[in-house]
């Protein structure tokens, strides 16, 4: 079994390729071939949690684990085996690798839902998850005027001149206007409000991608009532996770929300989409097993 570093999935996985496996993962599981098992937790009186989750796609399967703690932070690591005789093959630093792929999904569902004229990008949030969602899209869109709010103007400002991108001063100057929207934050309620998402003449496309809790939400309610149609990576794991459609609440067999994996096109017309990411496992197999191949 080999160690696969932070630094070799960032030198043999870019952002471009990770959204065209992205794009392969889902056909797989469209098709069957792929499968996904929910993320399961452990928590413990003190904050900590134990995370993991796993996926099975072409040759391999493989599970993601990760700590948490509220005050100490985060740690990943990701373990890949071969699904014919069940060897183990790799173990990922795996913080990096989740960043891409997850920002690669936001690409791909951007490249299905957003208008193919979308050039305005409106971001909330500053870290380097919203910067994996600005990778991904640039990968899919010309994009023409990036709007960045986040509440450190320190931050707000650094990453807007790392992405040649505007820093404004409210969310709504951000949000107002823009064609595609990314929400990238912690926050335990809404970040925008309803009356900003106004779909113009091509239709909105919004990725919330900052919550995998089913007590956290970005969107307000009246924004999931309003859309058009709701993408979710794995509606198996919307129910447990996304608190954006928990809390509106949402009727789980409204035909507006779809996996991802089913969408093939987007709504006619001028539509407001609402891609709600949660994350999964077999994500991270997919991204792990294209590093492994380049390294074996």
């Amino acid at each position: 079994m080999i160690y696969v570093t932070e630094e070799q999935v960032r030198n043999l996985l870019s952002m471009k390729e990770c959204v065209r496996i992205m794009r392969q993962t889902f056909l797989a599981l469209r098709n069957g071939s792929a499968s996904n098992q929910p993320r399961r937790r452990l928590y413990l009186n003190n904050g900590s949690t134990l995370h993991s989750m796993a996926g099975a796609y072409s040759k391999y399967f493989g599970t993601k684990f990760y700590s948490t703690n509220p005050e100490y932070g985060a740690h990943f690591f990701f373990f890949l085996f071969d699904s014919e005789t069940a060897r183990p093959l790799a173990q990922f630093e795996a913080n990096y690798l989740g960043q891409i792929r997850t920002g690669a999904v936001s690409g791909f569902a951007t490249d299905l839902l957003a208008a193919p004229e979308a050039s305005t990008l409106g971001v909330i949030g500053g870290g380097f998850q919203a910067q994996s969602q600005v990778d991904a899209i640039r990968c899919v869109r010309h994009l023409k005027d990036i709007r960045v709010w986040s509440r450190s103007q320190e931050k707000r400002e650094a990453f807007a001149a790392a992405n040649q991108a505007r820093a404004v001063a409210s969310a709504e100057e951000a949000v107002r206007g823009a064609d595609i929207v990314v929400t990238s934050t912690p926050s335990k309620n809404p970040v925008l409000d309803d009356s900003w998402i106004a779909p113009g003449e091509h239709g909105v496309h919004i990725n919330a991608m900052g919550s995998n809790r089913e007590d956290r939400r970005e969107l307000p309610s009246r924004l999931i009532q309003r859309a058009d149609l709701i993408a979710v990576d794995s509606v198996d794991v919307a129910k447990i996770e996304a608190g954006d459609l928990i809390m509106a609440p949402i009727d789980w067999n409204d035909a507006r929300i779809v996996d991802l994996a089913r969408i093939q096109q987007r709504p006619p017309g001028a539509p407001i989409t609402i891609f709600k990411s949660c994350g999964l496992g077999v994500e991270d197999v997919a991204a792990a097993a294209y590093v492994y191949e380049h390294l074996s």
